[in-house]
């Protein structure tokens, strides 16, 4: 039960957005994960969540905005995605959701 719990903590949800879209087209999925996850803990995630064969994991990390709250300067919090390449004839349907 746990070891569930930790790969959901590493893979957080799912990123839609019309790159993510393109992405898809070719056999790879955009993932929101944990900031302290590596690539072979990514890649050993969605292997074992989704019951697919990976073949690249490709990580970006988007720094946070700095933006005024309340009058006050503020940072959002930075973000890490991983770009996960599928091998030939797997697929994950994002929008069914985890």
């Amino acid at each position: 039960m746990t070891v569930k719990a930790e790969l959901y903590d590493v893979i957080r949800k799912p990123v839609i957005t019309e790159k993510a879209t393109m992405a898809s087209e070719n056999n790879a999925v955009v993932f929101e994960v944990a900031i302290s996850a590596n690539k072979p803990m990514i890649k050993e995630a969605v292997e074992s969540l989704f019951n697919v064969k990976v073949k690249a994991v490709n990580t970006t990390i988007t720094k946070g905005k700095v933006k005024m709250f309340r009058g006050r300067k503020g940072t959002r919090k930075d973000i890490k995605k991983a770009y996960v390449t599928l091998e030939e004839g797997n697929t994950i349907d994002v929008t069914t959701g985890l």
